[in-house]
C-alpha cells in the first residue's frame, strides 16, 4: 500500500462482514438485551441482539437477528444510524435499528449462542449501564444512546 506521505508500507486489517444491532423496545419502555459468552473477552457480555448481515441487506438482517436471538418479531423497524466501530482495523460497519410493536416469534440460535440469555431492562437503566461501563459493546452503546435521543 502507499501511505499518504507517498512511502510504501504495510497496513494490517481484518476483513469481516457488516453487522447489525437492534434496540427492541416494548410497550412498557423496556429494551431487550442479550447476554452471551464472548471468547476474545473471556467473559459474558451484555449487548443488544444482532450479528453479521449474512449476505442480506441490513434491515432484513436486523429483523432476522432479533427473532433468532430473542424470539421476538417487530411490527416496525426503522434505522437509527450506522457506525464504523473499528475504522482503523476494518471497513465493516454496524447498522443500528429501533424495533417496536414486538410480538412473539421463534428463537433459532446457532451453536455459539447456546448460553445466551434474554433480559429486559428499562431504557433509562440500560443508558445508566452504558455510562457506568457495564454495557460497553460499541454497537450497543451507540444504538442505545441514539434510541434515547430519538425518544426525547
Amino acid at each position: 500500500m502507499l501511505r499518504p506521505d507517498g512511502i510504501a508500507g504495510t497496513y494490517e486489517h481484518v476483513v469481516v462482514e457488516d453487522g447489525v444491532r437492534v434496540v427492541a423496545l416494548d410497550d412498557d419502555g423496556q429494551v431487550v438485551l442479550v447476554e452471551d459468552d464472548f471468547y476474545l473477552q473471556e467473559r459474558r457480555v451484555l449487548h443488544l441482539p444482532g450479528g453479521g448481515v449474512g449476505g442480506q441487506d441490513p434491515h432484513a438482517a436486523a429483523v432476522r437477528e432479533l427473532e433468532e436471538e430473542t424470539g421476538l418479531v417487530a411490527g416496525e423497524t426503522r434505522p437509527l444510524g450506522v457506525i464504523d466501530p473499528l475504522s482503523a482495523t476494518t471497513v465493516a460497519r454496524t447498522h443500528l435499528f429501533l424495533a417496536t410493536d414486538l410480538r412473539p416469534g421463534h428463537t433459532q440460535r446457532d451453536a455459539t449462542e447456546i448460553g445466551m440469555t434474554v433480559q429486559r431492562w428499562k431504557l433509562d437503566d440500560a443508558i445508566d449501564a452504558v455510562r457506568s461501563g457495564r454495557i460497553s459493546e460499541a454497537g450497543t452503546v451507540a444504538a442505545l444512546l441514539l434510541a434515547e435521543h430519538a425518544r426525547a
